[in-house]
């Protein structure tokens, strides 16, 4: 008998016997791989986990797939290294052992129109700023100072409550611009008062520098000023007996009105965030 022959009889007595198995794959006869990681019921209300991160600034959604494949970011305490992951928004995320907020931040400035309210508990049926960027974003943007009803200017809107908080308040002031109309003339004495400080409520106000504006009357004036202490004009003029008209904001920080048309909105850029993110 020829090896030939005793090749074909070995593999016929392996199919009669039940014991012959496929070993080509070429017709989806490969095994299948299951997964054994658990499935995540669906849920409306969670979100990837790449998303989550990048939505809280941290990284891009790219660089947090590579920070979660090399497991440094946890949720509710242990370390998830799965690609495609979703979480709650009531779930705790960390990264290297920081609290994570999925709430992307975002920036807005507006040039406030005249009669548009920036209180938030205003009566009903009133007109409000926030009417005016609603189109801006489906998170609740709130604005970081106010503008009475009747000014005007630069207003600026955020979600972002830490950079808000730092803003109200900065250690070195926050740099403003103003144009105003008082109700009279400015006499050259009193504007060189403001220039040298003037008390008010037992502390000095300091201003930057205040002039007449070119060819206007001389009830028209530019003040720049750091401080925020509340409706500090306002106090200031008036404890040298004069009343502010019009008020109009024309640089807050770094922002100005160039290109921003009354009532009209737009985002803040990528550097003007990293400027306002460095107020201390």
């Amino acid at each position: 008998m020829s090896r030939d022959d005793s090749n074909r009889r070995k593999k016929a007595s392996g199919r009669q016997g039940g014991n012959f198995k496929k070993n080509s794959y070429a017709r989806g006869n490969a095994p299948i791989k299951r997964s054994t990681a658990p499935k995540q019921a669906s849920d409306p209300n969670s979100i990837r986990l790449n998303k989550y991160v990048a939505n809280s600034g941290v990284c891009s959604r790219r660089d947090a797939d590579i920070y979660i494949a090399a497991g440094n970011i946890t949720v509710n305490g242990k370390p998830i290294t799965e690609m495609g992951y979703k979480v709650k928004l009531t779930d705790e995320v960390k990264f290297d052992g920081r609290l994570l907020n999925p709430i992307k931040k975002e920036y807005v400035v507006l040039n406030k129109p005249k009669d548009f309210s920036t209180t938030i508990r205003d009566e009903k049926g009133k007109r409000h700023v926030s009417g005016l960027i609603s189109n801006a974003s489906k998170s609740k943007l709130l604005p970081v100072d106010k503008l009475e009803k009747e000014d005007t200017g630069l207003l600026l809107f955020t979600n972002d409550g830490d950079l808000t908080k730092r803003l109200k308040s900065p250690i070195n002031g926050l740099r403003k611009i103003y144009h105003l109309v008082l109700d009279r003339d400015l006499i050259a004495a009193d504007l060189q008062k403001i220039k040298e400080g003037v008390m008010v409520d037992e502390k000095v106000v300091r201003v930057q520098d205040i002039s007449y504006i070119d060819n206007a009357p001389k009830r028209e004036v530019g003040i720049e000023i750091f401080s925020s202490r509340a409706k500090i004009l306002e106090r200031l003029f008036n404890q040298l007996d004069y009343k502010i008209v019009k008020l109009d904001r024309v640089v807050y920080g770094g922002l100005t009105k160039k290109d921003l048309p009354r009532g009209h909105w737009r985002f803040l850029t990528e550097q003007e965030v990293i400027n306002f993110n460095m107020v201390k």
